[in-house]
């Protein structure tokens, strides 16, 4: 999974028999300065890890590209290449209202003969012809999907979103319950969607963790909305499963860098809508009031059929949607809205 929607059940792709395999020890989340460029790269020590860009077109249309690294539970002292110690998958999404539906394609692969792999140095992580690569400020995305193309330049001129406690954000009560997270918001974009010139703007979250759902939580809802004044606005909440909120978090930046973070009781997310998948029968709340700190918004999305199904891949449905983001029915933000755990319980 978003983060955030791959959560590791991508067994199948570790599943074959392993030699004197051992039990790995994942290292804890504990609170520390982010340093960089080295944090824009993989941390291939820890359990899971994503790079996730989300973002409008003008027309307009959404993207999603994601890319997720995963380190298997178990170890096998086999040297060989074909040793699964990290696995990489990938999803990739285009919302055309023009079409009506989701278009959506997935890949997972070992990074093994360079097949598929994440640098540590710097955000360069690929699978296959599919890649995400940042050079100075600019990252490209590069996807060859069945259905449609990307080749997108996202140009990231300010400054970075350190969510949490300077990068820290708890997801949980426990205190290893926690990842490191960064954003960057308002990326201009530009490039080619399907051969044609796209340009837009777009988000990017890079997250990782050892312990990222806690057990008493069934899934997530999390935002990330870029304002029309310049400003920037993430907000999550971890559902219980036995109804409720097990946490919440979330930020708001200010058009001239003024930053706000939030308890988990200053944070709600309310659903106002719900939407039936045909194919699934799953149903998601697609539309919603979202409150940080006595501020509001309605979020409400570009169209209602944005589900994301990545059995295939990551072993889970989602929703994955391009929102406008309202207040006073006047649209003041675009960005995207993530719903997991509404098919079945997230598991790690």
């Amino acid at each position: 999974m978003r983060r955030r929607a791959f959560l590791l059940a991508s067994g199948a792709l570790a599943a074959a028999p392993l030699a004197r395999a051992g039990r790995v020890e994942y290292p804890a989340v504990l609170p520390r300065r982010l340093v960089f460029p080295r944090d824009h790269g993989a941390h291939p020590e820890f359990r899971s890890e994503w790079w996730y860009v989300t973002g409008w077109l003008d027309g307009p249309s959404g993207f999603q590209v994601t890319f997720f690294r995963a380190r298997p539970g178990f170890e096998s002292e086999n040297p060989s290449s074909f040793s699964p110690r990290q696995i990489v998958l990938a999803h990739a999404a285009l919302s055309d209202p023009g079409r009506g539906r989701l278009l959506h394609d997935q890949k997972a692969a070992r990074a093994a003969l360079g097949l598929a792999g994440a640098d540590e140095d710097t955000t360069r992580v690929w699978v296959d012809d599919w890649r995400l690569e940042l050079s100075e400020s600019v990252y490209r995305a590069r996807i060859a999907a069945r259905e449609f193309e990307l080749d997108l330049n996202l140009a990231a001129d300010g400054p970075l979103l350190l969510q949490g406690d300077s990068g820290f954000s708890r997801k949980g009560r426990r205190p290893e319950e926690a990842s490191y997270y960064y954003s960057r918001a308002q990326l201009a974009v530009r490039g080619r969607v399907n051969g044609r010139p796209a340009s837009g703007i777009a988000w990017l979250d890079h997250e990782w963790s050892s312990a990222y759902l806690a057990p008493e939580a069934a899934g997530w809802d999390w935002c990330g909305i870029n304002l029309a004044s310049g400003g920037a606005l993430m907000a999550f909440r971890m559902r219980a499963k036995t109804g409720g909120v097990h946490y919440a978090g979330g930020t708001l930046r200010s058009a001239d860098g003024g930053l706000r973070r939030f308890a988990p009781h200053e944070i709600a997310l309310e659903p106002l809508r719900t939407w039936r998948s045909p194919r699934t029968g799953v149903e998601y709340p697609v539309a919603m009031r979202v409150g940080v700190g006595g501020e509001e918004w309605r979020l409400e999305p570009l169209m209602d059929d944005q589900e994301l199904d990545a059995r295939a891949s990551a072993g889970t449905i989602y929703w994955e949607g391009a929102v406008r983001a309202l207040r006073d029915g006047r649209e003041v933000g675009r960005g995207y809205l993530e719903l997991t755990g509404y098919w079945k319980p997230m598991k790690l």
